[in-house]
């Protein structure tokens, strides 16, 4: 089984990440901020990754940090389950419409991390969530699970749908990129041997 359990703490937070790329999505995310969690949820039900979070931060300064540094810590998490990605898809991509929203998302689990973000979030605030901390998650994510990571609203109007859509996108190219490919098992998914 590939497992990913890590546990950071800083001045700022304590996290700890518990992942399997061979669950069936079921998920425990308890980070104190009620938005966050859903997203999450979503992430680990769509990409069929079982996943716990427990998240301590200093939310009485703002959420910030929490959701930051979850991003870094399920990345890591993710890569360190991923292992020499021998097996794996490596590529994944989904066009997801949520009611009033759609969202393509494009990934490679290349090692190489870098975020392509076109997504407007047309309001600053989701409930008490700050909308903007949505790109911050992601851009931990890309960076500290070594993921090349595209994501563009086609269109939309709605934040939390908007949101909503970019997670499980990215859950499900997810969950195509780490599936164990048949035809090459035993292959790492490059020309050059090595991810």
């Amino acid at each position: 089984m590939r497992l990913g359990d890590i546990t950071r703490k800083t001045a700022e937070t304590e996290i700890t990440v518990q992942i399997n790329l061979d669950g069936t999505g079921t998920y425990d995310n308890q980070t104190g901020i009620g938005f966050f969690d859903h997203m999450l949820d979503q992430l680990a039900r769509h990409a069929l990754i079982d996943m716990t979070v427990r998240a301590k931060g200093d939310l009485h300064i703002d959420d910030h940090h929490t959701v930051e540094d979850t991003g870094i810590a399920i990345g890591q998490a993710l890569s360190q389950a991923l292992g020499d990605k021998r097996g794996i898809r490596r590529y994944g991509e989904c066009r997801l419409p949520m009611d009033d929203a759609q969202v393509a998302c494009a990934l490679d689990l290349s090692g190489r991390p870098f975020l392509v973000w076109n997504i407007d979030l047309p309001t600053q605030k989701i409930g008490t969530f700050d909308t903007e901390l949505v790109r911050e998650f992601f851009q931990a994510l890309s960076t500290h699970g070594g993921i090349t990571l595209h994501l563009d609203l086609l269109h939309g109007f709605n934040s939390h749908h908007i949101a909503e859509a970019t997670f499980k996108a990215t859950a499900r190219a997810l969950r195509a990129a780490v599936a164990q490919d048949p035809r090459a098992a035993q292959a790492v998914p490059s020309t050059k041997g090595s991810l």
